[in-house]
């Protein structure tokens, strides 16, 4: 029998290229004259100049991981860290230059702005062009910019929260960041007020070999809550791209945030990205991720459950198609009482593409009481791709309920024999179990989003049940 065939997603709206046309362009590599170079092209304070050498000092002490992907082809030298484009920061797309305009037009980020958000960041390669936000927002309290304008206007604010989350030592590409950083998202959302409709930015890297590292922090205080949506993506080109991102989320007492991303970097480029958040008594974070495009992806969203009551859900898949490895996941910790996560992953490859869902749930002794599940669902669509569960569950306490299930599997047969016995053409029943295996993540994101995920996995399957 012949074999089931998946035709590759059009990537035809992410691929839009413009010319590589900049204001200025730092040179390649990472050393301490190009990290000065870029604090003095930020016009970093002090303090901050000196927190990116710092970084940088403990991006040369540490090693590349050992684990995961192999990511030796990723060589620094090859990569400019820095990319300002030929504009300024602007709150009319009528100032955005026509280019930059019509990219994010294509992507559909202002018509979106129009009917469902309530602000809207577009940061293209290393400077955030465009920001807005509703003005009963402003009169709320709420402070929405750019992480550069945060630093200026808020310092004290993001003083104590920058990078304290996602400390520098974490990792090697953590480190990069902290040296490193540009563009990105300021959120601070004030005790007790609530913002019905969602927050938006959206990061497009166009220079190739370039790198993209901004820095989204969002601070949701004491009985407040927010919705906030990031997506990314980029064109493909024929040299590597790095994404080394980061996201720190502060949830205070009592506050509620929900983090919906959807990332479709194109298949040159390595996803390093890093996010954590720390949950306070009686909160809750919400992460919905879809992770496709990349040539390789390391993800692995962590919540931090410091206090009683705290809790958090993940849901979140990926899709690997030729030539794709990625290397998701998420963690949490438990360290407080009566706080509980649950986890629901799913993920599709095909095509000799490979699918890793690899995850840490550490339930500490004063996690008493605590409750944990953990479900990880795997589709393979062919023969030849590999999908891999790499579970860590650390439970250092007899007092929690725990559950971890994880299914692998490829399409049923018997299923596609039902499916046409009840009328439809094999392809349609084919298509019908990808999207109802990926419809519990879709039904979780906005319409908009829904509606590009569900395009990125709308297959055309052709051929039978290998």
């Amino acid at each position: 029998m012949s074999k089931t065939k998946i035709n590759d997603i059009n990537r035809n709206i992410y691929d839009i290229k413009n010319k590589d046309e900049y204001d200025f362009k730092i040179k390649k590599g990472i050393t301490k004259d190009i990290v000065e170079d870029i604090s003095k092209q930020k016009n970093d304070p002090e303090w901050m100049k000196e927190f990116r050498l710092k970084a940088l000092e403990v991006y040369n002490q540490l090693e590349l991981p050992t684990w995961g992907p192999d990511i030796s082809e990723l060589n620094m030298d090859d990569i400019a860290t820095y990319v300002r484009p030929k504009t300024s920061l602007n709150n009319s797309w009528d100032d955005v230059p026509e280019d930059i305009k019509n990219t994010f037009d294509k992507l559909g980020i202002p018509d979106a702005e129009k009917t469902s958000l309530a602000g809207v960041g577009a940061q293209y390669d290393s400077e955030v062009v465009y920001h807005s936000m509703k003005e009963e927002l402003i009169k709320q309290g709420v402070i929405y910019t750019d992480m550069e304008t945060a630093v200026r206007e808020y310092p004290d604010l993001v003083k104590k929260h920058f990078m304290k989350c996602v400390p520098i030592y974490d990792h090697k590409f953590v480190a990069l960041h902290g040296a490193v950083w540009s563009g990105g998202s300021f959120v601070y959302v004030p005790k007790g007020v609530k913002v019905d409709i969602p927050l938006q930015s959206y990061f497009r890297l166009n220079s190739p070999e370039s790198g993209q590292f901004e820095h989204t922090l969002i601070i949701v205080d004491e009985g407040a809550s927010l919705h906030f949506i990031e997506g990314c993506s980029a064109p493909k080109y024929n040299k590597v791209n790095l994404h080394a991102g980061c996201v720190e989320l502060y949830v205070k007492e009592n506050a509620y945030l929900r983090y919906s991303t959807i990332e479709n970097w194109s298949k040159n480029m390595l996803n390093l990205n890093t996010k954590k958040a720390i949950v306070e008594k009686n909160a809750q974070v919400d992460w919905v991720t879809g992770s496709f495009g990349s040539k390789i992806s390391m993800l692995y969203p962590m919540s931090i459950l410091n206090g009683e009551g705290a809790k958090t859900e993940y849901t979140g898949i990926s899709f690997a198609g030729e030539g794709q490895n990625l290397d998701t996941g998420f963690k949490v910790v438990h360290n407080s009482p009566n706080t509980s996560s649950v986890v629901n992953s799913k993920s599709i490859s095909k095509n000799g593409g490979k699918c890793t869902y690899r995850s840490l749930v550490r339930i500490n002794e004063t996690a008493t009481h605590s409750k944990s599940s953990v479900s990880c669902e795997s589709l393979m669509l062919d023969d030849i791709s590999i999908s891999d569960t790499i579970p860590v569950n650390d439970i250092r306490t007899d007092e929690v309920e725990f559950s971890h299930e994880a299914k692998i599997g490829k399409i049923s047969d018997k299923t596609i024999f039902y499916l046409m016995s009840r009328g439809l053409s094999e392809e349609d029943a084919k298509a019908m179990i990808v999207r109802g295996f990926a419809y519990p993540i879709s039904k979780e994101l906005p319409v908009e989003y829904a509606v590009e995920m569900n395009n990125l996995i709308n297959l055309e399957l052709e051929g039978a049940i290998g």
